[in-house]
């Protein structure tokens, strides 16, 4: 047998941030040509790091780089791809109002008579499509495109670059299992024809269905690397985190009590004006989690933005009920005091302050509230208690309550924002994506969280573009597709992943009138 031919080298990688924190400690990290290699660890593992550094996004403080043998310095991610290292990031770097040929030539451009030759672009896009089977209309704009065929966009950009080896941060996050399998025959091609794959993602069976070997990291340091074959998911995760861990969400039966949360025809037109939302109606009560699935852009992000509040909802597009209280025209702050959390799905953007201390994130909900609040000042002590026990109760790893939160991993500044709506003790729960980004030990904890406030009555919508953290946590199931409820289940467990698939495609679908009684009389 031919002995594998290592591409890719990197040894004693060690790199402190201004602030003293050590990412990477002397990290060695190889990967064989024509191999898919993952790379695994919990958030603050280092992996991201690490993966900075080889895209040249970030600079070592020591170690050396070696592609093929050969020393190399790379300063930027420029340099990276003119030595063949492409990434695809979890969040597209596309341009939404350009074609695809448009972004894939996009900064290495055909050009005729100085400018744009569109014709050659669509040329060059049309090939590599079909080389690679890739299956994506060169002349659409991206902006109509599934967030699947986004995803290919995004691979065929790095292969026109002539890329060797290619990083996949989180590739399936929001695929549904089809679109999943589809990719993954892809990869396998792409493996076949020479490219190596460094493949990162938190879905342990992902790793163990399309990698041949895995580099596991933890606090920074390289823990070691493995025939992906001799390993199970327990052992992988045991690896990750240093102690067992339940891969299974442990809850009894749901005992839903009252209706708390309402939502009655709600229609949305986006700032474009196309429907995204058609006539959505549903309800979630006491003590129980509804699940909604769907791809990507199917009308989730602005349902959850009417019912919290963060989008502006007039009665003539429907109505939000919270008891028997309309939310029409309520601000965010008066939805709040009805009793409602929320967990949003970008905790940079709406769930954290990433400039501003822990202590000053989690305080943000109740400052002006009697608990912290002594009329003209905010009480110091009740403050800290209070504070303090977050940490505490909700294992939030941190040298001190006056950290940047945007210092912390993913998996700790999402615990800061659980614990910071939690602790409100809530009526209703909607959580966003909850579990997005961070590794299996603080995915098994939020998901315990979940349930133990819904075993205290809290109301709980949870929307997950994982479809495993639906049918493990969800009581019921709501599947949207194209801004319309295309399936209403109201017993989780007797759904697969791919049943969901093929609603959340399209593919399968209720008949209207069995939803209206299904999702508003139940």
């Amino acid at each position: 047998m031919e002995q594998a031919r290592e591409i890719l080298s990197m040894k004693n990688i060690t790199k402190v941030y201004g602030n003293g924190v050590l990412a990477n400690s002397h990290v060695d990290f190889s990967v064989n040509r024509g191999e898919i290699h993952a790379l695994m660890g919990e958030n603050g593992a280092g992996k991201s790091t690490l993966m900075k550094i080889l895209f040249g996004i970030e600079q070592p403080d020591e170690g050396t780089i070696e592609l093929d043998g050969k020393p190399v310095k790379i300063a930027s991610s420029d340099d990276a791809l003119r030595l063949g290292i492409g990434m695809v990031h979890q969040h597209f770097k596309l341009v939404s109002s350009l074609t695809v040929a448009e972004n894939i030539v996009l900064g290495k451009e055909p050009k005729k008579n100085g400018f744009l030759d569109r014709k050659k672009a669509v040329e060059i896009t049309r090939a590599l499509s079909e080389r690679f089977r890739f299956d994506v209309d060169p002349t659409a704009a991206v902006s109509d495109l599934s967030v699947g065929k986004k995803q290919k966009v995004e691979i065929l950009k790095a292969l026109y670059r002539e890329v060797k080896l290619l990083i996949l941060d989180e590739p399936t996050a929001v695929l549904t299992p089809q679109e999943t399998e589809e990719l993954f025959e892809q990869l396998n091609k792409l493996k076949e024809s020479g490219l190596t794959i460094i493949f990162i993602s938190h879905k342990l069976n992902e790793i163990k269905e399309i990698c041949q070997r895995i580099t596991i990291m933890r606090h920074g340091k390289g823990v070691g690397t493995y025939d992906v074959t001799g390993l199970t998911v327990e052992d992988i995760s045991k690896l990750m985190v240093g102690r067992d861990i339940i891969l299974k969400v442990e809850k009894g039966p749901a005992k839903p009590k009252e209706t708390r949360l309402s939502v009655r025809n709600l229609s949305c037109k986006n700032e474009v004006g196309r429907q995204v939302l058609n006539c959505v109606s549903f309800s979630v009560r006491s003590g129980e989690i509804l699940g909604i699935a769907g791809v990507e852009g199917s009308g989730q992000e602005e349902l959850v933005e009417l019912i919290t509040g963060m989008r502006h909802l007039d009665k003539r597009n429907g109505e939000v009920m919270i008891g028997t209280d309309q939310t029409a025209g309520c601000s965010v702050k008066e939805i709040r005091r009805k009793g409602m959390s929320y967990i949003p799905e970008d905790r940079m953007v709406y769930g954290a302050a990433g400039h501003v201390t822990i202590r000053e994130n989690m305080i943000s909900s109740i400052c002006d509230s009697e608990e912290v609040n002594s009329g003209l000042f905010l009480n110091k002590k009740k403050i800290d208690r209070w504070v303090e026990a977050g940490i505490r109760d909700y294992d939030i790893r941190c040298g001190s309550p006056l950290d940047e939160i945007g210092m912390l991993s993913g998996g700790n500044m999402q615990k800061v924002i659980v614990a910071r709506e939690f602790s409100a003790e809530p009526s209703i729960l909607i959580a966003d994506q909850p579990t997005r980004g961070v590794d299996v030990g603080a995915i098994e904890f939020i998901h315990k969280k979940i349930v133990e406030i819904r075993d205290r009555g809290c109301a709980v919508l949870l929307v997950s573009a994982d479809l495993n953290e639906i049918l493990e946590l969800s009581d019921s199931i709501i599947v949207m597709c194209q801004g319309k409820i295309s399936g209403y289940f109201p017993q989780a467990k007797e759904m697969t992943e791919e049943e969901l698939g093929y609603y959340m495609l399209g593919v399968k679908h209720q008949s209207e009138e069995d939803l209206r009684r299904a999702c508003c009389e139940e």
